[in-house]
């Protein structure tokens, strides 16, 4: 009689995994989503989504067929537009023509179509130029902090090293650019390039003045790095107090700029798109842009990019005769209310008298998605939970921004998809939170 084989555990254990997968600081967007989904009545101030109340389905189909028709008028003959579709399409896409338009009028940025690479949003966008930007281990990501965490998500796939820059009332300040150049340097590594969001940054919602842009690039072309400029929400300052963007000032090459249609479109299409437009001198002599250089690093992370993702936003590109700012000027507006409510609600419920008692204060960005209040106890996922839970009301820690510790008393208000009276009705309940967590 043959005996029982005995049962293994075949489970893998987590320290056989990559580190990014398994660190905890990657999961905490999860963890905010899954607060969301397990408090359902709780008033979001956690993310940052864009405003859904301009979404029809109807348009969704007529963007698309606006695109055809633009590819018709423009002599393509049906059977590539039928094979553009409904098979594998360029690496780098196909709306190139558009992307480079839109970027002209609404940014003053003017490149080639070769210099564009269209990305599956953001976030492949910066993994493809932290891929072909960093060569060696001794190659250092400089990155402004607080950050958006998926910067910090992507250097830690790829095993690259983050220095954190602390920013200031401004956001990011060239002198401690400079100092952070200097610090790798002593190390004996090389600061391979830099990350800043200039306009409304996330989380802080602060804006770099334009004397510090031009100091940032002179710093690039001294110093021999690139600056990765991401710009999700310049699109949406107030008539009047928009400032070039970095990549507008650059002369060189030195900026590889990143941009997405989550804010400006729609998320649902997860498109984004590189600006790459330094040319890269092969071996042979030829010379390309660095986009058409990083197609190689694009066909192994993701092949190419949906073409019915494409057509919409080319279509919506299309009409809007590619001036998605004026477009979208209706939507600047909803958040610039929502942004004056936010303040006006923090105002009210904490008047000076109460500042004293419970030490609480808050930024007043002048646009974007975002605000921080500082709080007199220790904000973190679980002080989120009793939040969502007892008061109904969320809101994301900012430690989860901070790359090498702090914020550990702050948290950050994201109002963009609250109309304003969910916004003082938010507010007045985490007023009565704080109240609760500074007596406890």
């Amino acid at each position: 009689m043959l005996a029982t084989p005995v049962q293994q555990d075949t489970a893998l254990r987590q320290d056989e995994l990559h580190a990014g997968v398994v660190d905890p600081d990657m999961d905490s967007m999860r963890l905010l989503s899954e607060t969301a989904m397990k408090f359902p009545d709780a008033l979001s101030f956690s993310s940052g989504a864009p405003h859904d109340g301009t979404h029809d389905l109807a348009k969704l189909s007529q963007y698309v067929h606006r695109y055809l028709a633009h590819l018709r008028e423009r002599g393509v003959p049906e059977q590539r537009i039928t094979r553009l579709m409904f098979q594998y399409g360029p690496v780098n896409g196909f709306i190139q023509d558009e992307v480079a338009l839109m970027l002209d009028r609404d940014e003053d940025i003017v490149v080639p179509s070769d210099a564009i690479m269209i990305t599956h949003g953001f976030q492949e966008a910066a993994l493809i130029a932290l891929r072909g930007l960093f060569r060696s281990p001794d190659d250092v990501l400089l990155s402004v902090s607080p950050a958006y965490v998926g910067i910090r998500g992507a250097a830690r796939m790829l095993d690259i090293p983050v220095r954190a820059i602390t920013e200031g009332p401004n956001g990011l300040e060239p002198e401690a650019v400079a100092a952070a150049v200097r610090a790798v340097r002593a190390e004996g590594r090389r600061p391979a390039a830099l990350y800043l969001v200039p306009d409304f940054s996330n989380p802080s919602g602060t804006v770099v003045p334009v004397d510090a842009r031009r100091r940032l690039l002179e710093l690039a072309a001294e110093e021999g790095f690139t600056i990765l400029e991401d710009n999700p929400y310049g699109l949406f300052a107030k008539d009047g107090e928009r400032l070039p963007t970095l990549k507008s000032l650059d002369t060189r090459g030195d900026v590889v700029y990143l941009g997405s249609f989550a804010k400006s479109a729609f998320p649902g299409a997860r498109l984004g798109y590189l600006v790459a437009d330094r040319e890269v001198v092969g071996e042979d002599g030829t010379r390309r842009t660095l986009a058409a250089e990083l197609s190689k690093a694009k066909a192994m992370f993701s092949v190419g990019s949906s073409s019915l993702s494409q057509a919409a936003i080319g279509g919506i590109l299309v009409e809007a005769d590619h001036d998605l700012r004026s477009a979208t000027r209706e939507l600047t507006a909803v958040y610039q209310e929502r942004l004056a409510a936010t303040l006006d609600a923090l105002a009210e419920h904490f008047p000076p008298e109460r500042y004293a008692e419970h030490g609480v204060r808050w930024n007043r960005p002048r646009g974007g998605f975002f605000l921080v209040v500082e709080v007199p106890f220790e904000a973190d996922l679980a002080a989120m939970g009793r939040s969502a839970r007892d008061f109904a009301v969320s809101w994301a820690p900012m430690r989860m921004f901070h790359l090498e510790g702090g914020g550990e008393r702050a948290l950050r208000l994201g109002f963009s998809n609250l109309p304003p009276a969910a916004v003082r009705e938010g507010i007045a309940r985490l007023a009565r939170f704080i109240e609760s967590e500074a007596r406890s």
